[in-house]
């Protein structure tokens, strides 16, 4: 039952990252604009608040989807379901790759779409995740112990 409680702490944990990379990206919005107008030199500042306003919405639905995958999988590991560890497993799977995307995607100018502080406080949620994952799949007999 701890690694249950420990995955649950991790998940937790998570769920407070994402929500602190949200507002990281609304609490720095000059980092956003500065490194549109970097990439951009040639845009107006009605051009950057555009591109920052966008990237602010898509940020806004990561987060969203992430505090809703972190709260379906606390409650189903703490629910007992025996698919919990495959359905966290695959939403640390999905976070990851929507994070590492996020972070990593080039535009058209050849940069990252997000500043690097933007992209990465994005990753840091999916460490969490990883210690989530690990802690529900060395638990022994995870359907055994919960099925009794």
């Amino acid at each position: 039952m701890t690694k249950t409680r420990s995955a649950v702490a991790f998940m937790s944990a998570g769920l407070g990252l994402t929500i602190a990379a949200a507002l990281v990206a609304f609490a720095s919005p000059g980092v956003l604009e500065d490194h549109i107008r970097a990439g951009y030199p040639s845009y107006g500042q009605d051009r950057i608040d555009e591109a920052g306003t966008a990237w602010l919405i898509v940020l806004s639905v990561i987060a969203g989807a992430g505090a809703g995958g972190w709260l379906a999988a606390i409650w189903a590991v703490r629910a007992g379901k025996p698919w919990a560890p495959l359905a966290v497993t695959a939403l640390f799977v999905l976070g990851t790759t929507v994070a590492l995307t996020a972070a990593l995607i080039r535009d058209t100018s050849g940069d990252t779409g997000l500043p690097p502080l933007l992209g990465w406080a994005g990753v840091a949620p999916c460490l969490a995740g990883l210690l989530a994952v690990v802690a529900l799949w060395r638990q022994r007999g995870w359907a055994l112990s919960q099925a009794t």
